[in-house]
């Protein structure tokens, strides 16, 4: 019996999924949690073989989830499961040692096949998002830009970055404007959701 735990915000979608899973004959979900926060202490309580993270989960999300799930519980597979194939999610993702990636539009016997392949060693990536991955750059900002168009998001001014981020406003203007000739925009609102889109924040 494959024990499995399950990381999704959505509480009609996290049912479903339990609900789907528990169909398979070898399949457990052993606990189902709603916060990247509840993982790590769901994930040692039961100490389950596979783990299932959505990655858009509140608080902390499921890529810095399971980055930590790796560290303290590293027999544990990770399995993202997400909305939003965006190359920059999957390259950290598997930066962060996880044994798959999936998109919540794929169909629903995948899932179970997928679970099945990461526990017996293999890595699963939707193979569309596999194929955009190969052909599009590694993310070309620094960990500052990042964190500047990040800050940048909601429109916020080069004075309030600054004061977030603790930096000069003559830092966080050198920073915004270096990400956006590097992503070729505009101005930096556009270069935050360039970036976001790409999964790079």
């Amino acid at each position: 019996m494959i024990s499995v735990l399950l990381a999704e915000d959505q509480a009609m979608v996290r049912g479903a999924l339990v609900a789907l899973l528990e169909l398979e004959g070898d399949i457990q979900v052993v606990a189902s949690v709603a916060s990247g926060e509840e993982v790590v202490p769901a994930a040692l309580s039961f100490r389950p073989a596979v783990a299932l993270l959505d990655i858009e989960l509140s608080g902390m999300d499921g890529l810095r989830a399971a980055a930590s799930l790796r560290k303290v519980l590293p027999s544990c597979r990770v399995l993202m499961l997400t909305t939003f194939g965006r190359v920059g999610y999957l390259r950290r993702a598997m930066a962060a040692g996880v044994s798959g990636f999936l998109l919540k539009d794929a169909p629903s016997a995948e899932l179970a096949h997928a679970i099945r392949r990461v526990m017996a060693g293999e890595r699963v990536v939707d193979p569309g998002l596999a194929l955009t991955a190969l052909s599009a750059g590694d993310n070309p900002l620094t960990f500052r830009e990042r964190g500047v168009l990040a800050a940048a998001m909601d429109g916020a001014s080069l004075a309030d970055i600054a004061a977030q981020l603790e930096l000069s406003e003559g830092t966080v203007r050198n920073h915004v404007s270096l990400a956006i000739q590097k992503l070729g925009c505009r101005n930096r609102i556009e270069a935050a959701r360039l970036a976001e889109k790409k999964g790079w924040l």
